[in-house]
């Protein structure tokens, strides 16, 4: 927070944040644990999900007790990768269908319910799951009421021409936004 607040301070125009989750705590996951393979326990709707989603607004609630507000949110970091994490690494496995109906049943209405004005973005991994991701949950039209945009990782882009991935979604939803939210630098060996 100390450093949001400086950037914020130095910045000469306004900064848009955005917060993206990475695990539940271990008692809402399937495996008992924040690290290594697992889901959510239960099924969207469910008490796990609500209280996943109101953790959403708590986060939200306490950054704006501080004076740092969010401008987004993405409803899971990498929401693929806890299908193939190493045993250690903090993640919550998603499926379009899955991330769909928590955003449609939970995340969505908590942060409409809520006093925040924070977007939802959707995905938040490799653009290689364009546009079938987006047809998935967008293709809901609780869920897409309450997403403004898809956040994309760069990491696997040389599989996949944009005009397949980026241009084919942006032609099926062009109402929603898309937004590379995560990138680095050597992440391949060679």
């Amino acid at each position: 927070i100390p450093l949001l607040r400086r950037a914020l301070a130095m910045s000469k125009r306004p900064l848009l944040l955005f917060a993206s989750p990475w695990t539940a705590p271990g008692w809402m996951r399937s495996n008992g644990d924040v690290r290594g393979k697992g889901t959510l326990k239960g099924q969207a709707g469910d008490k796990y999900h609500k209280t996943w989603a109101n953790y959403f607004i708590r986060f939200l609630d306490e950054y704006t007790k501080r004076n740092v507000t969010f401008w987004a949110v993405t409803a899971q970091n990498e929401p693929l990768a806890g299908l193939f994490t190493p045993p250690q690494a903090p993640t919550i496995a998603f499926t379009a269908a899955h991330q769909r109906d928590f955003i449609a049943r939970d995340l969505g209405p908590a942060l409409a319910r809520s006093p925040h004005r924070t977007r939802l973005l959707m995905l938040d991994d490799q653009r290689i799951h364009l546009p079938h991701w987006a047809k998935v949950v967008l293709g809901n039209a609780t869920a897409a009421r309450y997403v403004a945009g898809l956040a994309v990782h760069w990491y696997l882009d040389a599989i996949v021409p944009p005009g397949c991935s980026l241009e084919a979604t942006h032609k099926l939803f062009p109402d929603h936004f898309l937004l590379y939210t995560e990138a680095c630098t050597g992440f391949f060996m060679f």
